[in-house]
């Protein structure tokens, strides 16, 4: 194989000429980072430099500082680059406070960032609407400032979002339950940027690359998490992987015309309960989380009238996920089975063996079923 052509997910994304942008959670880390430095040492760097849970090193500019006494405000403008981002152009500040020695890292909701008011999401009630992965980006960024500048890392964290309430309205956040304002998001601190047709392309040139290299056992992957998921089940190679993002039916239907001998479509429950439902779209814009569906689901796992209904009523998928899986149903599975036989349909007797997992938001296998 040429030397030239690489496959795996960093390769799709240098095909589609697209350009890649920052999370909420990477601009929030970046604004905590400059103003606690700011803090400790008086001076604001500008730009500010954050290291993303994969390594990339991308610099700031900041875009709004205030140091007082005993807190510091940095801002930076969000850049999603080439994706149609709600958020592109919002301007995240982070307010830093000293806390007593002991206390940690305390996140608060500022204007404009979300409250997490009903179950089913990764943070408890009553949580600031401040990822996971944030967090510990930003944990992990405050313990570095306090080492080199002399800090105890005992501080409060106020994420804001100018306008962010208004820019909500425009996401699910509001009937998820998540009020007044945006949330904090990311797990890799890059946007990736989908432009349908250049996607699609990228999907069809990853499949061509891994046949190619005479893979005979690829994954279509929802996203980095799932795609580590894969590698540490089945040991995968980087051109073996494909990102295929929210585009299942593009896996599918170019792998029918370009067989190989299996495929692992792996991802997030919720979005694999799409695909169970029929949806080869996976985007929220263009597929929603079918809960009724959940719930039949649920009953030929065994669960009682009540639980179906209380599936039937839960605020997201990840929320029935965890109802069932507290009352024995195996509702993860049931969902990777009937994903399973949905891209067997669309495979139309294709020589392809398929395996589904479904996976949390932490990359927990929740569900798997067997290589049909």
């Amino acid at each position: 194989m040429n030397s030239e052509v690489k496959g795996g997910r960093r390769a799709q994304l240098e095909h589609t000429g697209l350009r890649h942008g920052w999370t909420t959670g990477a601009c929030a880390t970046a604004a905590t980072t400059a103003a606690y430095t700011a803090l400790l040492t008086g001076e604001f760097p500008d730009p500010v430099t954050i290291t993303l849970p994969k390594g990339q090193t991308p610099s700031f500019a900041l875009a709004a500082e205030e140091l007082g006494d005993g807190s510091a405000m940095a801002g930076v403008v969000k850049d999603a680059g080439d994706d149609p981002d709600v958020t592109h152009g919002a301007l995240i500040r982070a307010t830093v406070r000293r806390l007593p020695a002991g206390a940690g890292v305390v996140f608060k909701a500022g204007p404009g960032v979300g409250t997490i008011t009903r179950p089913g999401l990764p943070l408890p009630v009553g949580e600031p609407a401040v990822n996971p992965v944030p967090r510990r980006m930003m944990r992990d960024h405050v313990a570095e400032v306090a080492a080199r500048h002399g800090g105890t890392g005992d501080i409060e964290i106020t994420v804001s979002v100018d306008h962010g309430e208004e820019i909500a309205r425009s996401t699910w956040n509001p009937r998820l339950g998540i009020l007044g304002g945006l949330s904090i998001l990311g797990t890799t601190g890059i946007v990736v940027p989908y432009s349908c047709s250049a996607w699609i392309d990228s999907i069809r040139r990853g499949v061509d690359v891994a046949r190619a290299a005479g893979r005979t056992h690829v994954a279509g992957c929802t996203g980095s998490t799932s795609e580590k998921t894969v590698v540490a089940e089945y040991g995968l190679p980087e051109d073996a992987l494909l990102d295929m993002g929210d585009f299942a039916g593009a896996v599918l239907k170019y792998i029918r015309r370009h067989p190989v001998d299996r495929l692992t479509i792996c991802g997030g429950f919720a979005k694999l309960s799409k695909l169970a439902a029929g949806h080869l779209d996976l985007h929220s814009a263009r597929s929603q989380v079918d809960k009724g569906f959940l719930a039949d689901l649920a009953r030929r796992g065994g669960a009682s009238e009540a639980l179906a209904a209380e599936v039937t009523e839960a605020n997201t998928g990840l929320a029935a996920l965890q109802l069932c899986m507290a009352a024995g149903v195996p509702l993860g599975d049931l969902v990777a089975i009937t994903a399973r036989d949905e891209a067997l349909g669309v495979l139309r007797g294709a020589p392809v063996a398929v395996d589904v997992i479904c996976i949390d938001r932490a990359g927990t296998v929740v569900g798997r079923s067997t290589v049909a």
